[in-house]
């Protein structure tokens, strides 16, 4: 696999396990509410609903690590697509900021892995 390919899928995985860090345990925490821009109260009464989402980015963080792995780029294609379907979803649903934070690398990745096959 192309090293730029394997690095970018790399730095989405950790992206994504930076998401999970913030919403599984810093979401009521200063810097998780900073991040989302949430009030302490908004914070405390949403922390399942955000641990749970921060349990699927956990998920697509092993998908990307397994691809990474064991060298099989449709799985890191079928994981990185899962990425973008979410950030483009999360973009026209919460935020537009996330097409830039998830969708974009996502896409980016998935150009790289395409290019190196």
């Amino acid at each position: 696999m192309n090293v730029v390919a394997a690095f970018l899928v790399g730095l989405v995985a950790a992206l994504h396990l930076w998401f999970l860090v913030l919403e599984m345990f810093l979401w009521t925490r200063p810097a998780g509410r900073r991040v989302f821009g949430t009030d302490p109260e908004f914070a405390d009464r949403t922390r399942s609903l955000a641990a749970n989402q921060g349990l699927y980015n956990g998920f697509l963080v092993a998908g990307l690590v397994w691809g990474l792995v064991a060298d099989k780029s449709d799985v890191q294609l079928f994981f990185l697509a899962c990425v973008v379907v979410a950030g483009v979803f999360g973009a026209a649903t919460v935020n537009g900021r996330i097409l830039l934070v998830q969708a974009l690398p996502g896409v980016v990745a998935f150009g790289a892995v395409l290019a190196a096959r």
